[in-house]
């Protein structure tokens, strides 16, 4: 796995959750992301928006979260703002029956903020853009499960 994503090796992807089942196939969608061409690199980040964060946040949301990050920081990972949007989307959503994930997954989106405060003068306008908004979403988030800010 090399440098980037070294870490993924100490989750255990098998006990955890996602809105299709195990999410023991999670390590492999962030490694298409990191290293994979184009079109496989955006499906695996279709895939994972969809598992992760579409509809609810699961226990494996928040072990992703700081892989994500670290992608969004990676200059070689092709779709970095579509990895921020990802990033966005989670910590737009919550999980009725499990209130305890969406909190600990919104913390770990909103512990990366200083990478996106750096992404925002990122020379990759898409990534410059990304960065706003998601900053734009980090400062207006309130939400049942969170503290207030």
């Amino acid at each position: 796995m090399g440098i980037v994503l070294g870490d993924m090796r100490h989750v255990q992807w098998h006990e955890l959750r996602h809105a299709q089942g195990s999410a023991s196939q999670v390590p492999g969608l962030l490694s298409r992301i990191a290293w994979g061409d184009g079109e496989s690199a955006e499906d695996a980040l279709g895939d994972l928006r969809r598992w992760i964060g579409a509809m609810a946040l699961f226990d494996s949301t928040v072990a992703t979260v700081p892989f994500l990050w670290e992608l969004a920081g990676t200059e070689t990972v092709r779709d970095r703002a579509g990895v921020l949007d990802l990033l966005r989307t989670i910590l737009a959503r919550g999980h009725a029956h499990q209130p305890e994930w969406a909190r600990a997954a919104h913390v770990a989106v909103l512990t990366g903020r200083p990478t996106a405060e750096r992404l925002a003068g990122d020379g990759d306008p898409a990534v410059r853009e990304a960065a706003g908004t998601f900053l734009a979403s980090a400062d207006g988030h309130a939400c049942g499960v969170c503290p207030p800010a």
